[in-house]
């Protein structure tokens, strides 16, 4: 299996970063292969604009979705998302790898969800969820915390982990086709102790392992994510 691993931390040194570490070293170990996009090492820019693509379907109104749909229908996306939707496309398996903050996902993978995994990329009309344009493949995401399980538990007060990754997980990845693995929590990561992260990321290098042992199943030809479906459609209706 090849797994591409999109890591959100700018410390190199964090759990985080010993958390990536160590799933590129079980994977690698077990004969899989891994690409790594390292966004803050790699300067990856999360804002959206004109300026992630080379063509341009309508200048005198920037409406994003239209811009990608005609950017995937023509080549025309900017070096830096042709690059990440290349490693996306070669991947069998995604694993985010980010710490919670204020609830959600770092704000630079949040922009990488927002300008790589593009309409006509990763999902058109008609092609959600169960047919989105990365069927067939597997995620998973891996989180930091910095509360206790106690507070993402039915009576904590932030609320239960599903409803906090909600977002990512199922508005993101599970609606791009992938089919999700279950979730790593490493609760608490400030707190912990040493014994806690070593029995953290012997756990997780067992999750990753499990992951990569799973079928994957993607089409034997790339379809046409436009098949049946008229140019401009998002500009009209906007």
């Amino acid at each position: 299996m090849h797994v591409l691993i999109v890591y959100a931390h700018p410390e190199p040194t964090s759990f985080n970063g010993a958390l990536k570490d160590r799933a590129v070293a079980a994977l690698a170990g077990a004969g899989h292969t891994v690409t790594v996009s390292d966004l803050y090492a790699e300067r990856f820019d999360p804002v959206a604009g004109r300026h992630d693509f080379t063509t341009v379907a309508d200048p005198g109104r920037f409406h994003y979705q239209s811009e990608q749909e005609h950017a995937a229908r023509h080549g025309g996306f900017a070096a830096d998302i042709a690059r990440e939707q290349a490693r996306v496309a070669a991947a069998d398996a995604l694993l985010l790898q980010f710490p919670l903050w204020w609830g959600g996902v770092p704000a630079i993978l949040k922009g990488w969800i927002d300008r790589v995994l593009a309409y006509g990329f990763g999902y058109v009309d008609g092609r959600r969820f169960e047919r989105g344009l990365l069927v067939g493949r597997r995620a998973m995401v891996s989180v930091t915390t910095g509360g206790p399980e106690t507070r993402f538990g039915p009576d904590g007060v932030y609320g239960e982990i599903e409803k906090v990754l909600w977002q990512v997980e199922h508005l993101s990845l599970e609606y791009m086709g992938l089919t999700l693995d279950p979730r790593f929590v490493a609760y608490a990561a400030p707190r912990v102790d040493e014994a806690g992260r070593t029995a953290y990321l012997d756990a997780f290098a067992g999750r990753v392992l499990a992951m990569a042992s799973r079928p994957v199943v993607r089409p034997a030809v790339a379809e046409d994510p436009f098949a049946g479906l008229d140019a401009g459609a998002w500009a009209r209706r906007a």
